[in-house]
Order: structure tokens, then sequence, then C-alpha cells
């Protein structure tokens, strides 16, 4: 197979390892499977992380992107969010890593319980200003299990009402593009088209990425077959076995992959690649003004992308 173009440290805590463990890993990587000269290296980091590690050793091990996890500029809501930074703190680490990195990336989580069109509008109009070169911002989604979602069912958590996350989804899409900061990706904003996740969109496409690591997923193409692999999630069970999981998977089910991840850029997918999807369904959306074809790709419209995953429902086989 080619060199690897990219290498993603995330999942978990990666920001707690070395520089000595970074730079063992990306040596194996490299002599194990080829790097590419560009290849792109993103590290995940926690702001409280970043004050305190050695940077510049990070970015000497390789490291040429890093992802912040900042969350949000507004210290209740990381109190909220159980974040163990504050604002002064994520502020900080944002600078410092802007020192350092050829290209740097920030989280935020909005459409928060009692969040408003005016905080939002305040809080994101602040994280525009620190000039990362691309931002992940992300709707609070609530999972049954987790604790926001057992607060929710006990009426302690009231989520924010669909129509009111959708006027905040606007919203974040005029104050980027306003900023310079084009939605590239659902949730995904950059600032050139240098500064997008070359990664992520190896996931959007439906390309193939070797996943490593407890608990970890991956997709190749072997053979003429897709296939998906399954990592032990348990770090002991992980350590003392090399064994994947593997599935072969169905034309059905490469489809469905194909729609569910190549809708979420803007640019979309390519048509001939989309085997199976309900046609009428197609038309109908077409006629809506919800999906169109251009350059003999499918892409959601601006209106579209707010309705996404319904979309992607009425196609899939």
């Amino acid at each position: 197979h080619p060199a690897l173009d990219t290498i993603f440290f995330g999942g978990g805590t990666p920001s707690l390892m070395s520089v000595v463990q970074i730079v063992r890993i990306i040596t194996a990587a490299r002599a194990t499977f080829g790097l590419r000269p560009d290849a792109e290296i993103t590290l995940e980091a926690n702001p409280n992380d970043i004050l305190k590690a050695d940077i510049q050793g990070w970015r000497s091990a390789g490291i040429n992107r890093l992802s912040i996890g900042v969350q949000s500029l507004d210290d209740d809501a990381l109190r909220f969010l159980g974040r163990d930074h504050d604002t002064m703190a994520a502020r900080k680490a944002i600078e410092l890593a802007l020192g350092v990195f050829p290209s740097v990336s920030i989280d935020l989580i909005y459409a928060r319980p009692g969040q408003t069109s005016a905080d939002w509008e305040n809080e994101l109009a602040a994280a525009l200003k620190l000039g990362a070169h691309h931002l992940s911002l992300y709707e609070l989604t609530i999972e049954e299990r987790t604790a926001f979602g057992k607060a929710a069912a006990r009426g302690s958590l009231m989520p924010m009402p669909d129509d009111d996350q959708a006027s905040l989804y606007e919203l974040t899409d005029a104050l980027t593009t306003g900023a310079g900061y084009p939605a590239y990706e659902v949730s995904n904003y950059a600032v050139s088209q240098p500064h997008q996740s070359r990664h992520n969109m190896i996931y959007w496409q439906s390309g193939d990425w070797i996943g490593l690591g407890p608990g970890a997923h991956g997709r190749l193409t072997i053979d003429g077959k897709r296939i998906a692999t399954e990592t032990a999630l348990k770090p002991s069970a992980y350590v003392s076995s090399s064994n994947f999981e593997r599935e072969d998977l169905s034309a059905t089910d490469i489809s469905r992959e194909l729609l569910a991840m190549g809708l979420r850029p803007t640019r979309g997918i390519e048509l001939a690649r989309l085997e199976n999807i309900n046609s009428e369904e197609l038309e109908a959306l077409k006629a809506m003004g919800l999906v169109g074809v251009s350059n003999a790709r499918l892409h959601t419209t601006p209106a579209g992308r707010l309705l996404t995953d319904a979309i992607i429902a009425r196609l899939a086989p």
C-alpha cells in the first residue's frame, strides 16, 4: 500500500503521552508502513496538558497539527461540561499552540441547555478572534446512558429544543462564513483548504485507515473487499493480544457507510460510488432543494445540511 498520508493521535487523552512515546510511535509507523514527507500528524490535546507539556518537543517529534479540546469559552459552561480547565487556560493554550504548530484546531460545544443566541454569538465571536486555523463546532448530544442522559430522564436537565438548535446552527454558519471560516463539513470550518482535516476527510470519503489502540475501529480494502476491523476495548486485553476482529462488509453496508459519511462534507461524494441509493427519494429531495448534484457529486444544500441525518435515512438502501 502507499505510504501513510496521515497519523491521528486521538481518543482518550493522547496529550498525556511523553515526547519519547510519540517519537517511538511515529518512528514505528514510518518503518512499518512508510510515511509521506508532507503527512498530516495530529495530536488531540487538553488545554491544561498543553500548559504543562513540552509542546516544542511534540513539534520536534513530528506533530504538525494540534487539535485542542476547548469545548467552551464560558467558565460556567466548562463546569457544566465537566472540564478541568477554565477560559483563561484555554486562551493561553491556544496562544502557545499558535506559536509552535503550523495548524491549530479548536473544538467547541454549543446548543447547551439554557444557552441563548446572544450567548453563543458572543462566545463564537470570541473564539474566531483567537486566530486558530480550524474550528470543530458540535451541538451538545445527550446520550441515554450518560450522566447528561440520566439527568434529562429525571427532568433535571432540559435539552435544547430542535428548532432552537437549528437556529443556532444557522447563526454559526453566518458567523463563521463572515469571519472567513467557511464550512467544509457539517460541523467543521477552516480558514483555507490546507487547514482542513485531511485525516477526517479519509473517514468522510470512506477511504482506508488502520485503527490501532484499545477499542479502535478501522476500514481496509483488501483484494476488492471492504473490511471493518476492531481491536479489544480494554487496554490489558489489547496489549496481550494482536488479534483484530474483522468483518467483510456487504454491498448494502458499504452503501450505507458511504452515504452516512460522504454527505457530511459540503463537496459531497461521487454519485457513481452510490450504487444502491433510493432513486425516487433522491429526485424528491432534489425537488425540495435539500440535495444537489454538481460535477457528478451528490451533496446537501445549505438548507439540507440541517437535515443531513434525515436525508441519509431516506436515501439509504
